[in-house]
């Protein structure tokens, strides 16, 4: 295996480097011996006897040797370390393992003999949630082999997708048995039918399996995928020597750690000439370099002339330190420094200064390796107390894959935890290169996202990943992509036509400018000046017969208190303020029972004027004594007091209605207490169904001087608007009401003019024949009827 030629070069790399080092362990010369662990092998505790005492038969017992290792150097398979770790815990021997860091290796009761070098992976799981947050991915597949250690980062990253809505797609526990992965229907399925739906396939494995996991994704053809994985693949092991490679464009966490200095140089002039020792080196020289074995003493002929490992490509041999090579440096360095220190020790103690320094049993080194920690030559701290050991930074990496096994390896960027999330990763976009097929950066989610004025809506038995988005409700917006809830706009703005934004309303009233405003206003002035006309026409002739027949004084009350009543809307019409509020109340209340009032004293005078035949009888000194028009200021007294009441408990004041018209505030008065408005309205209502009756019940009295139809007409309009008002007001909002208000003003108070005061205009204007005393006594006695 590549890899592990480079894990050996490595070792002896570190090995000639502190013998090189005059100030660690001078005048010492580390050696080194490789025993073949075979995991699950019936032999391995063989193997590690063999280690132990230098021979097979005897334990204990040490022949065959003349010396004695201090410690072993052991790559971290947790099947492995669990079978060999109870027989060196028997004599305390020291194992110090290179492989990626394992939390089960960590319990000091169980292996207090075991130290390792590689940093933790705590932070891997959110390293990998932050690329796919970096790129917006949330619909990702994950594909992790079984094991203790698949199982905590499945654990690690579900809870870190939880955390950030990222959904998986899938998730499949893949078998590390051969059996299994033979089993052709399963892998099928796992690596198409369920890829099918993503484009992100995330891939977690240990690399004592990588070669299953390997082969089979790429017999299968799963190409245009983006793969993001643990550690660095070789993307061609399976002997897929093609651009069509499904693992071209893989994005690679990596350890960080910086490159030592002399490593490649080193790698550039080893040769099995140089280790002949080395049977791996020897063997993977006859591969790669078309060398030819001696059949006496299997050495190496005819081979390329000065042949070097750096020729090869990088699918067969990467000059790169990889993570466990890097490992595996700093744990001979820190064997090496717990060793120095030991022996720095025992030559500081007085028995000892006059005695040759001798080597001590290797369970004496355990305090020294706990308390190890040095800056290696790249200048990384390196320690072996797992509780001092920070969680690891990670490069990210592109492998590219070309034809022929050529293959390109770009640092794209770098992810610490030990930075503020949201800083903690670095990567350049421009630089990756992308599966085969994809040319833009992929996307890889169940739903697309929901676009400002839309909400995500979750479907029924989906993953959270998986929604519909439905726009807004109206005046509520959604400024930002997939947001679960729109927000209600403040009472002072509302919803654009796209729902993304709130802006900010107009303030609007009935204004004089408005078109509504104008016309209202037009109107209400134009009818007080025609009943001024009236007036000033009714004063011109008030002594014409048809004047004095109508009780002019109450005439004039009358057309007095109906400018008013015409002028009354201007309180209504401009922007509301504490005063015109009030005013519009009690203006409106007095002058309109001012006017029905006195409709109801010319009734009842009508009455009285026809009823009373007989000289000297009671109701005909009412009539003469004018106590009909004691009506008015009765009935009036009795609204002020109503309209004082409502002033003086819960008067109208400024009010904003931010709702019935859409993108405004209106301003308008809110009545305070609606039931002293009701009140109000209600008591000028009794008063006009009161006229309107007494004028029915005297419609049909002698019309020369007779007004009585004329009155049951005017209440009969003016009753019929204010009831037509009430449903009308209660369904209308902001300006419409107040219009609806004005108008139901003007109307009644128009249908009073019209009614009792257009014939009698008629009269005195067109036809001043009829408004003579003799014409109006020669029809009385035509008539037949008194006068």
């Amino acid at each position: 295996m590549p890899n592990n030629n480079q894990n050996y070069l490595a070792f002896i790399f570190a090995i000639e480097e502190i013998n090189k080092n005059l100030h660690l362990l001078p005048n010492i010369s580390l050696g080194y011996e490789f025993h073949n662990l075979i995991h699950s092998h019936w032999r391995i505790l063989e193997n590690s006897f063999i280690l132990l005492t230098g021979q097979h038969e005897i334990p204990n017992y040490m022949c065959g040797t003349e010396s004695q290792s201090v410690a072993v150097l052991s790559e971290t398979l947790w099947g492995t370390s669990t079978q060999i770790g109870p027989l060196l815990e028997l004599y305390k021997f020291p194992q110090v393992t290179f492989g990626a860091f394992d939390t089960m290796l960590t319990d000091s009761g169980q292996y207090p003999s075991l130290y390792q070098v590689a940093p933790k992976d705590a932070s891997l799981a959110l390293g990998m949630v932050s690329l796919m947050l970096h790129f917006s991915w949330t619909w990702v597949g994950l594909l992790i082999t079984e094991g203790h250690k698949g199982l905590q980062f499945l654990s690690d990253i579900r809870e870190e997708m939880d955390r950030n809505k990222v959904c998986a797609a899938f998730v499949k526990m893949v078998s590390t048995t051969v059996v299994s992965y033979l089993s052709a229907t399963k892998t099928h399925d796992i690596l198409t039918r369920e890829t099918a739906s993503v484009n992100v396939v995330i891939i977690y494995y240990d690399i004592d399996i990588l070669n299953d996991v390997n082969y089979n994704i790429g017999q299968h053809l799963v190409t245009w995928k983006v793969w993001v994985t643990n550690s660095q693949w070789h993307a061609d092991m399976a002997g897929r020597n093609f651009i069509l490679d499904p693992f071209h464009g893989i994005l690679v966490f990596s350890h960080h750690h910086e490159e030592i200095s002399g490593f490649q140089n080193f790698v550039q002039e080893a040769t099995p000439f140089k280790y002949p020792e080395d049977t791996y080196l020897v063997m993977y020289w006859s591969k790669n370099f078309r060398c030819s074995l001696s059949d006496s003493d299997c050495a190496l002929k005819n081979c390329t002339p000065n042949a070097s490992l750096a020729w090869l490509p990088p699918n067969k041999f990467d000059m790169a330190m990889s993570d466990e090579s890097y490992s595996i440096y700093n744990a001979v360095y820190a064997v090496a420094h717990a060793l120095h220190e030991m022996l720095f020790e025992e030559v500081q103690m007085p028995p000892m200064r006059n005695r040759e320094v001798t080597m001590s049993s290797p369970w004496q080194l355990h305090p020294f390796l706990k308390n190890t920690q040095f800056n290696n030559s790249a200048g990384d701290q390196v320690n072996l107390d797992n509780r001092r050991k920070l969680d690891s930074e990670y490069d990210i990496l592109n492998f590219w894959n070309f034809p022929e096994g050529l293959r390109l390896k770009v640092k794209l960027g770098t992810f610490s935890p030990h930075i503020l999330l949201g800083q903690n990763m670095s990567v350049s976009k421009d630089m990756i290169e992308w599966a085969t097929g994809i040319t833009q950066t992929p996307r890889s989610v169940c739903s697309e996202s929901c676009n400002p004025g839309f909400r995500k809506t979750s479907r029924e038995g989906k993953a959270a990943c998986c929604f519909d988005c439905i726009p807004c409700p109206e005046n509520e917006i959604a400024n930002q992509t997939d947001m679960e809830q729109c927000m209600k706009c403040p009472d002072q703005q509302y919803a654009n036509p796209q729902k993304d934004n709130c802006l900010q309303k107009s303030v609007t009233f009935l204004a004089y400018e408005d078109s509504l405003g104008k016309a209202l206003t037009c109107t209400a002035v134009s009818l007080a000046i025609l009943t001024a006309a009236v007036l000033e026409l009714f004063v011109k002739h008030q002594d014409t017969p048809i004047v004095k027949a109508n009780n002019r004084a109450l005439s004039y009350v009358l057309l007095i208190s109906l400018i008013f009543c015409f002028l009354c809307p201007l309180l209504f019409i401009g922007r509301p303020n504490t005063a015109t509020c009030i005013l519009q109340q009690t203006t409106f209340g007095v002058v309109f029972t001012v006017a029905i009032s006195t409709v109801l004293a010319k009734t009842i005078t009508v009455v009285l004027a026809f009823k009373v035949t007989a000289p000297g009888r009671r109701m005909r000194k009412l009539l003469v004594s004018g106590a009909p028009n004691s009506i008015i200021p009765t009935c009036s007294l009795i609204q002020l007091t109503l309209c004082g009441i409502w002033m003086g408990t819960n008067p109208p004041y400024i009010d904003t209605d931010a709702h019935s018209e859409h993108g405004h505030i209106i301003i308008l008065c809110n009545k305070g207490s609606l039931t002293a408005f009701y009140c109000v309205l209600g008591y000028l209502g009794s008063l006009a169904l009161v006229s309107f009756t007494v004028a029915f019940l005297a419609r049909n009295l002698p019309d020369t001087f007779n007004e009585a139809k004329f009155l049951t007409f005017s209440m009969l309009v003016f009753c019929s608007v204010w009831v037509t008002f009430l449903p009308v007001y209660h369904s209308t909002k902001g300006k419409v009401m107040v219009a609806m208000e004005v108008f139901s003003i003007l109307a009644s108070s128009a249908g009073l003019l019209g009614c009792i005061f257009v014939p009698k205009c008629y009269i005195i204007l067109l036809r001043p024949d009829r408004n003579s005393l003799g014409t109006i006594r020669n029809k009385t006695h035509s008539g037949g009827k008194p006068s």
